[in-house]
């Protein structure tokens, strides 16, 4: 009757290994380290920028306790702060030389100090929250009006062009605060101009106005355009963002919507507010230019003598590249970038889509320039890097252009990337900051860890004392269901913030509620007369439907909070939501498996030690007290 199954046994028992395992990392802290990042997208970090961090230490004397490369930089972990800071500086001077133009970010980071064989298993520490680990706080304000007249002026520009297409006269084509006016004067001329736009313009809202002579179109973005805009905008600027955080060394940072127009950014750990505010607000434009590939004018270069109209660059393989000043095209003009294969060739190669007038511009310079070579730049700061530079091997039109040559797969996914996101869509300010420093994370961890450790103990005593040995095996529910939700918050690599030990404190209350009801039923059962075996099945089993309906409505009121709500209340309603899921499996899975391991194997059970079990009208517990110790 109160045996479980082989398999339900397994499940517990490798259930507890897995939590155990999974909450493991959680205990061995973390370790100072260095990483080091390229500062320049140009610049890659392989297996050399390993070597050299490795002879660079060595050459300084500084013991590393270990240095790999992931996908963000070269980490090398460290023993102390102290041997930190000094490889800070050992790496700080080897990589930038030149302080003015630095070519690595060499940042402070912190590492799990967990064994290998556990990051092998994947079982890594939960993410701390800005709050815990200390760190920068930004809101930022994204200017969608910006956007949208970046969109209004490009399309001028389109229309320009369509119109000389279609060779459609006009009195000018401008834009006019949030509207493009066209001017005609002749209604011949609106009407084949109307009819252009509505084939060619699906975005915009086409309104004739004017007499006589004075004719004019009225172009405005549709209501549908308008949202589209504004959401690419947003979601382009985040993408953007993620980008750039690589470069302060941060592991787990938080950059999510808030709003419509507003984005959160949360960097733990970061404290240099200066540096993150600078890599956050930056600039960066897409340029496309012909390279100078006059006789003698790349040598004239090299030794002092750069070309008037002419800038001297290096490519990304490190030769030395001569780049014409004029502008062919900017990355205004570009809508898309994939990455793919050369058709004919089948290596890596990235497809890039441009709107209308950047298609015929380039189609223009194609046609004039086969077999010369054409420089992708990005401009950023003032200074330009070489992404590539093709040849170009024949008129190009439709808008579509493959850039290939000389590149692997991951350099056609990061330049593909890079051309879809290396500038931020529209204007941002920041409008709130906050800094939180590391000592009062560590302070509110601490607060946080005692609150739910004198929790669960005054919990645990409690039921001891109430209950008996039942009392001991809620206990041990309680404890497998926190260790099942650490587990579960660290295999999802989930960011622990102060509300989210808030609800575990929460969720230990809550969860033993279910074992106080279970208790409570089999008490019942025994007063009815029930034999201790039967009491055991009968209360668990009617015990159930109410457990699972009181957990069922919490679970909807957490499910509520995750959908509508957004920074510390969804953290708290991640952890609220999981731990209802875990405390069902602890009280009721868990508790039963350690329930039948006591009294299932018994044949004949005299009594439960489940506490006083009271009968109305026999004050001194009577018959019922034989039935329980």
């Amino acid at each position: 009757m109160n045996r479980y199954p082989l398999w339900k046994n397994l499940t517990v028992v490798i259930a507890l290994v897995l939590g155990f395992i999974y909450t493991l990392p959680n205990f061995f802290g973390e370790s100072p380290a260095v990483q080091v990042s390229s500062a320049k997208v140009t610049l890659k970090i392989d297996t050399q920028t390993l070597a050299r961090v490795e002879t660079a230490l060595k050459d300084a004397g500084v013991a590393a306790a270990g240095i790999h490369l992931d996908t963000v930089g070269v980490k090398a972990r460290f023993a102390d702060t102290d041997t930190q800071l000094k490889a800070k500086d050992v790496l700080e001077k080897h990589f930038n030389p030149d302080s003015a133009d630095p070519q690595y970010v060499i940042a402070l980071n912190l590492l799990s100090s967990s064994p290998q064989w556990l990051t092998d298993l994947r079982a890594l520490p939960m993410y701390l929250g800005l709050d815990l680990r200390g760190g920068v706080h930004f809101l930022l304000q994204v200017d969608m009006q910006g956007a949208l007249v970046k969109r209004l002026d490009a399309t001028a520009a389109d229309l320009r062009s369509l119109m000389r297409d279609k060779s459609v006269r006009h009195g000018g084509i401008a834009r006019e605060g949030e509207r493009i006016v066209l001017r005609f004067r002749d209604a011949e001329q609106r009407n084949k101009a109307r009819n252009a736009l509505e084939d060619s313009q699906p975005d915009l809202q086409i309104a004739e106005q004017g007499e006589g002579e004075n004719l004019s179109l009225q172009a405005t973005l549709k209501p549908e355009a308008i949202k589209r805009i504004q959401d690419f905008a947003l979601k382009q600027n985040i993408t953007t963002l993620h980008n750039r955080i690589n470069e302060l060394g941060v592991a787990e940072p938080v950059i999510a919507q808030q709003g419509v127009d507003r984005i959160v950014v949360q960097l733990p750990g970061v404290q240099d507010t200066a540096k993150a505010k600078d890599i956050l607000g930056r600039t960066a434009t897409l340029e496309i230019r012909m390279v100078d590939d006059t006789a003698g004018a790349l040598d004239a270069a090299l030794a002092g003598q750069v070309p008037f109209g002419a800038e001297l660059y290096v490519e990304r393989g490190g030769a030395p590249l001569l780049v014409k000043k004029q502008v062919v095209l900017t990355g205004d003009r570009l809508t898309d970038a994939q990455p793919g294969f050369d058709s004919q060739t089948q290596e890596p190669a990235v497809h890039l889509s441009l709107d209308s007038a950047g298609a015929r511009i380039f189609k223009d310079i194609t046609r004039e320039n086969v077999g010369k070579r054409m420089a992708i730049l990005l401009i950023e700061k003032g200074k330009g890097e070489v992404i590539t530079a093709p040849v170009i091997r024949t008129e190009i039109g439709g808008g579509r252009v493959q850039i290939s040559g000389r590149m692997s797969t991951v350099e056609a996914n990061d330049t593909a990337l890079l051309l879809r996101a290396g500038s931020l869509a529209a204007p941002m300010e920041i409008i709130e900051e906050r800094t939180i420093g590391p000592s009062l994370g560590a302070d509110n961890i601490k607060k946080g860890f005692n609150s739910t450790l004198w929790g669960f103990v005054a919990i645990g005593i409690f039921m001891i004392a109430y209950y008996l040995l039942f009392g001991v095996i809620s206990t041990l529910a309680l404890a497998a269901n926190l260790l099942f939700l650490v587990a579960l918050l660290s295999l999802l690599q989930a960011t622990l913030t102060l509300p989210g030990i808030a609800a575990i404190a929460l969720t230990l209350g809550m969860a033993i509620d279910a074992n106080v009801l279970i208790n409570e039923r089999i008490r019942e059962e025994l007063r009815n007369g029930s034999t201790p075996q039967a009491a055991i099945h009968t209360g668990y089993d009617r015990a159930f439907d109410t457990i699972l309906d009181s957990n069922i409505t919490t679970l909807i009121a957490g499910v509520a909070l995750l959908i509508f709500g957004s920074g510390p209340v969804r953290g708290f309603a991640v952890v609220h939501c999981l731990g209802i899921l875990t405390s069902l499996f602890s009280a009721v899975v868990v508790s039963r498996a350690l329930v039948n391991l006591i009294y299932g194997r018994r044949r004949k059970v005299e009594s439960l030690s489940i506490g006083q079990i009271w009968k109305p009208g026999n004050a001194a517990g009577g018959s019922a007290g034989a039935a329980a110790k």
